[in-house]
C-alpha cells in the first residue's frame, strides 16, 4: 500500500468503523432477535421461524402494509406530478425566479414533526371554522378524526413537504436540457405538449427515475407524519408498518415479534425499489 492509499484508509476507517457500530451491528441484532421471544429486556429463547410464520396469520399486519402501499403509491404519484409541474414552472423565464425557488424549498428544511404538529391544528380547529363560516359542510369537521379520511390528511401534509426535494432534482435535469433543442422542436410546429413529450421527460428520464425510487423508499418508511398528526389513529386507521413496529416492539412487548416484521419490511422496501429501478432504467432506454 503506498503513501496515498494510506492516507484515504486512515480518512474512510473512521466513517466506516463509526457506520458499522451504529448501523450494521444493530442490524445484525436485530435480525438474531427476530429468531427469539426476547421482549425487549430480560431472557429470551431461541424459538425459530415462530414469529416469521406468525406475522403471515396476522390480520394487524395486513392492514398495516395496506395501509402503508396505499398511503406510499398515491403519495409518490402526487409528489412527482407536483414536482414536476412547479420545477417546469421555475425553470421558465420568469420574474423572481431565484427568489421562488428558494421559497419553494423551503418546506424541506422545516422540522417534520413541527409541520405535522401544526398542520394537525390547522385540521382540527382553523380549517373547520373557515369551512362552517363559508358554509362548506363536509370540512366542519376534523378529517383526522374520520377513519376513512384521515389518511387524506397525512397524505397533503407529507407530499407538501416533499415536493420541494423533488422539485430541485427535477430542476437539475431540466437544466442539461440545450434550449436549442426547443428552438428546433418550434420551428418544426410542434406545441408545448409535444415537447414535453418527445424532449423534455425522455431526457430528464433519469431524474424521474430516481426521485420515483426516493419518494417510494421515503412514504414507505413514513413515520414522523403519522406521529405528529394520528399516531396511528382513529383506532388504528392510519397505523402504517414503521408505526406498528415502534408501538409493538418498544410499547407493547412485542421486541423479537416486530424485530421479524421489520426484517420483512426491510426486504419488501429492497425487492420494491430494485424493481421500480429495472423497470424505470428499460422505461429510460426505450425512450
Amino acid at each position: 500500500m503506498d503513501k496515498q492509499s494510506k492516507v484515504y484508509f486512515w480518512m474512510a476507517m473512521p466513517a466506516f468503523i463509526i457506520f458499522f457500530l451504529f448501523h450494521t451491528v444493530p442490524v445484525l441484532q436485530g435480525i438474531m432477535y427476530s429468531f427469539t421471544n426476547y421482549k425487549g429486556y430480560g431472557d429470551y429463547d431461541f424459538v425459530g421461524l415462530k414469529n416469521y410464520v406468525n406475522l403471515f396469520k396476522d390480520e394487524r399486519i395486513f392492514a398495516s402494509y395496506g395501509f402503508t402501499f396505499k398511503f406510499a403509491i398515491v403519495s409518490t404519484i402526487l409528489v412527482n406530478v407536483i414536482s414536476l409541474a412547479i420545477a417546469m414552472g421555475l425553470n421558465a423565464k420568469i420574474k423572481f425566479r431565484n427568489t421562488l425557488r428558494a421559497v419553494f424549498f423551503i418546506p424541506n428544511i422545516l422540522s417534520v414533526l413541527i409541520v405535522g404538529f401544526i398542520f394537525n391544528y390547522l385540521f382540527a380547529f382553523f380549517i373547520p371554522q373557515i369551512a362552517e363560516k363559508m358554509g362548506i359542510i363536509s370540512l366542519t369537521q376534523n378529517i383526522l378524526g374520520n377513519p376513512d379520511l384521515a389518511w387524506i390528511g397525512i397524505v397533503i401534509v407529507a407530499v407538501w413537504q416533499a415536493v420541494a426535494f423533488n422539485t430541485i432534482l427535477y430542476l437539475a435535469g431540466l437544466q442539461t436540457i440545450p434550449t436549442e433543442l426547443y428552438e428546433a422542436a418550434s420551428l418544426d410546429g410542434a406545441g408545448k405538449w409535444k415537447s414535453f413529450v418527445h424532449i423534455t421527460f425522455p431526457l430528464i428520464a433519469s431524474f424521474f427515475t430516481i426521485n420515483m425510487v426516493l419518494a417510494m423508499k421515503n412514504f414507505l418508511m413514513v413515520f414522523d407524519h403519522i406521529v405528529a398528526m394520528t399516531n396511528g389513529g382513529p383506532g388504528q386507521a392510519t397505523e402504517a408498518i414503521s408505526i406498528l413496529i415502534y408501538k409493538g416492539g418498544f410499547q407493547g412487548g412485542e421486541f423479537a415479534y416486530q424485530a421479524a416484521n421489520s426484517v420483512i419490511y426491510f426486504i419488501v422496501i429492497v425487492i420494491i425499489s430494485v424493481l421500480q429501478i429495472k423497470f424505470l432504467q428499460k422505461r429510460e432506454v426505450e425512450m
